[in-house]
């Protein structure tokens, strides 16, 4: 693994390991529970076997506030208990009746109307609180101990079933699930109002009762199967005392009798609907009907999603450092909506996953590692212009941007390159004569012409070594044609100097001239020197060749080898001088040739 693998690999995990942990901690809970709400959560049609029927305010204008006599009640369950062939098959009080009342003859007929009809469920309710537990000789507090339970009075509670109205929400406010058995102490375990009320429907009509749901630390995951309203037909309890529906409209049903108005604080925000409170008896109509269906989907533990959600953060992390921003978008958009989906299909399979985690964690990393990608980039770009602007074609350097292998070429690569030393001849011999400025602004001159002519021709300017210059083709970007390049470059730098040598001659009476030298061959490539001071220059055994080549051209003359000649073919005009030139450090038979014309 390179040391930039290894890099990037440990920010990944770093940074997935942030991310892991603010999760952990609970930072995206408010949010991915409003997202998994919206993506697993619709309203669906009711089948009409679960009835609401409200104490709603046409009955309190009616008789009053509460609470009511419990004739009240009792003359509600005589009339739907009325025909004994088409009776409901369960009635259901979500009111709490708990000791007797001051008027003993209506408890009497409650009691009375609850015994007849043998299909009523009374409602229960515990306080919590926290309370010192002892476990032989350990001991602990549990913050979730019945303090206080409320059931029916004796009377009611020995004719009736009972199940527990208990609702607590989310760290968010939302009732997102129920709870199931309470364990009530001297009593022991009491299964919730909505699932009594269902295991009795099916006794009912025959039917299979359904298993019972997984429980994370007592509690379940509830699906909602119909927003707030939906199971209230405007049925309230004063029709029912006023016989104004017939009572076999409730043959076989579930009637749902509780508190359907504002006031009575019993409304809460629903998973199906966070704008719109729903009334306590709808929730546990809708606990009724996932029981019915038999959809009672679980929570997939904290820790395996956890890990997943670590996993997927090194993934992405990984994935889109160094991605170009098309490729970081297509795998953004591929990992949410993959995601997405199969939370989706993990939810109608039984299974809740936390939708938003990762969606959420991958796009924050791809927006990071998009600007990161962003802020690298501009800085190689400095980088590189700082580096390579000054001496390299412009055409090269925008090629080279574009390619975003600048970075990679800085550290000494092998090239096959042709490279060009061009020289001043009789210059040392003038300057001796002239002023040190008069000396500068001629040598100025000259280097201006020589390296005008290299960028003209798209040439790497090396250097200069005082009144000598020196440039290479094909690095560190390839280049078709190299060695024509070269020697145009070098044809131009000919034919520049020569008004330049009549202006000297007019003003000072002497002139200078070029002597050129070009080969091509392999070299090393890259940034050399030490790390306080380093050039990106050229060396090797071509680079010495052509110096030499240069070293030994008389004024108005370019030197070329015959590796360069082969190369140019029949675009080039040139004189073969045999082995006649010896190069310093070459064997003999070497052949110089001149280059007399070029196409």
């Amino acid at each position: 693994m390179s040391k930039k693998t290894l890099r990037k690999l440990i920010t990944a995990l770093l940074v997935a390991a942030v991310i892991t942990g603010a999760v952990w901690l609970g930072a995206l809970d408010r949010m991915d529970g409003t997202v998994s709400d919206a993506l697993y959560h619709h309203n669906s049609a009711i089948d009409g076997q679960v009835v609401v029927v409200g104490m709603d305010q046409r009955a309190v204008d009616a008789l009053g506030p509460m609470p009511w006599p419990r004739y009240v009640m009792a003359d509600a369950i005589m009339y739907l208990n009325s025909d004994p062939d088409n009776k409901p098959a369960a009635i259901a009080l979500d009111v709490l009746y708990v000791g007797a009342s001051s008027d003993p003859d209506a408890d009497a007929a409650l009691v009375e109307a609850a015994e007849l009809g043998g299909n009523v469920v009374a409602a229960s309710a515990g306080t919590f609180g926290s309370q010192l537990q002892v476990d032989g000789d350990s001991f602990y507090m549990d913050d979730r101990s019945v303090l206080a339970w409320d059931s029916p009075f004796d009377e009611l509670l020995a004719v009736s079933e009972t199940g527990h109205i208990n609702a607590m929400p989310d760290t968010d406010g939302i009732i997102r699930h129920a709870m199931y058995t309470v364990d009530v102490p001297d009593i022991g375990p009491v299964k919730p109002f909505a699932r009594v009320i269902y295991e009795k429907y099916c006794r009912f009509h025959g039917l299979e009762i359904c298993r019972e749901p997984v429980t994370t630390d007592g509690f379940f995951y509830l699906p909602y199967t119909a927003v707030p309203g939906s199971y209230y037909d405007g049925i309230s309890i004063i029709d029912l005392i006023n016989g104004d529906i017939e009572p076999d409209y409730f043959a076989g049903k579930i009637v749902l009798i509780g508190p359907y108005t504002m006031g009575m604080q019993d409304e809460y925000r629903t998973s199906i609907d966070h704008a719109s409170t729903m009334y306590g008896i709808e929730i546990q109509a809708n606990q009724i009907d996932a029981y019915r269906k038999g959809f009672l989907p679980q929570d997939v533990t904290l820790y395996p999603q956890l890990a997943l959600l670590f996993l997927m953060c090194v993934a992405a992390m990984f994935f889109f450092l160094d991605s170009p921003v098309t490729r970081a978008l297509i795998g953004w958009i591929a990992a949410c909506g993959i995601w997405l989906g199969i939370c989706y299909g993990s939810y109608k399979a039984g299974y809740v996953l936390h939708a938003l985690w990762i969606p959420l964690a991958v796009t924050v990393l791809f927006i990071a590692c998009v600007a990161l990608n962003y802020i690298r980039a501009a800085r190689e770009k400095r980088k590189v212009t700082s580096t390579f602007g000054r001496y390299v074609d412009p055409a090269i350097m925008n090629e080279l941007l574009a390619e975003g292998s600048a970075a990679e070429t800085l550290g000494g690569r092998n090239f096959d390159i042709a490279v060009l030393f061009v020289d001043i001849r009789g210059f040392t011999t003038m300057s001796e004569s002239l002023p040190p400025a008069t000396v500068v602004e001629i040598i100025n001159k000259y280097l201006t012409l020589t390296t005008e002519c290299i960028m003209r021709h798209h040439g790497t300017l090396d250097k200069f070594v005082g009144d000598c210059t020196m440039a290479f083709w094909n690095a560190p970007v390839a280049q078709e044609d190299c060695v024509y390049l070269a020697c145009q470059a070098a044809m131009d730098m000919v034919v520049g100097a020569k008004p330049l040598a009549e202006d000297l001659q007019e003003r000072f009476g002497r002139s200078v001239s070029f002597g050129v030298g070009v080969h091509y061959g392999p070299a090393v490539v890259g940034n050399i020197g030490a790390p306080q001071r380093m050039d990106f220059t050229a060396i090797g055994d071509t680079v010495n060749t052509a110096s030499r080549l240069e070293s030994n051209a008389p004024a108005g003359t370019i030197y070329i080898s015959r590796i360069v000649a082969d190369m140019l073919g029949d675009r080039a005009k040139t004189t073969s001088l045999g082995a006649t030139i010896k190069l310093k450090g070459k064997a003999e038979g070497f052949e110089v040739l001149t280059l007399d014309s070029l196409e």
